[in-house]
C-alpha cells in the first residue's frame, strides 16, 4: 500500500527474499480504502498492542487479511476503534512496548497457516546427518 517507504525493485529487498522472491505475488494498492473496496467480501484483522484479545483467540477464515501498522507508530486509533471486533494482539510482558514488525507478522501469519493445516506446505523434512540417524551401537547419537 502506498506510500511503501521502500522500493520493491530494490536489489537488497530481492536479495533478502532470494529463495522465494519468484514465488511471491506482489500487489500494490494506492490506499487502504482502495484495498478494502477491492476485497470488500474478505475479513480484515488489525494488529495492535492496544487490542483487547490475543491473536490465538480467533478462528481465521480463508483468505483473510492481516493488517499491521508502522513499527514506530502502529495503526491509527480511529481505525482500531471502528474495527474493534477485529483487533488482535500478540501477548506481551508488562513494560515491553512491542516486537519487531517482521517477527510480529511471522507470529500471526503462522497461526493463520496452522489453523488451515499449513495447506500446500511441506510438513516433513528429511534428516541427512549421520548424527541424527539410527546406527547400530550408536544409541546415544539419537538423544537430544
Amino acid at each position: 500500500m502506498k506510500p511503501l517507504g521502500f522500493s520493491i525493485e530494490d536489489r537488497y529487498l530481492k536479495r533478502a527474499g532470494l529463495d522465494y522472491w519468484d514465488k511471491v505475488l506482489v500487489s500494490v494498492s494506492e490506499s487502504f480504502g482502495e484495498l478494502r473496496q477491492k476485497y470488500s467480501d474478505h475479513v480484515f484483522y488489525y494488529t495492535s498492542t492496544k487490542a483487547p484479545r490475543a491473536y490465538t483467540e480467533v478462528e481465521y477464515p480463508e483468505d483473510c487479511f492481516l493488517v499491521f501498522g508502522k513499527e514506530t507508530a502502529g495503526l491509527p486509533e480511529s481505525l482500531l476503534e471502528s474495527n474493534r471486533d477485529y483487533c488482535i494482539r500478540i501477548p506481551m510482558r508488562p513494560g515491553i512496548r512491542s516486537l519487531n514488525l517482521s517477527n510480529s507478522v511471522a507470529i500471526v501469519l503462522y497461526e493463520v497457516l496452522r489453523q488451515h493445516g499449513f495447506e500446500g506446505f511441506q510438513m516433513k523434512g528429511k534428516m541427512e546427518s549421520s548424527i541424527l540417524t539410527e546406527q547400530p551401537g550408536n544409541e546415544k547419537s539419537n538423544k537430544i
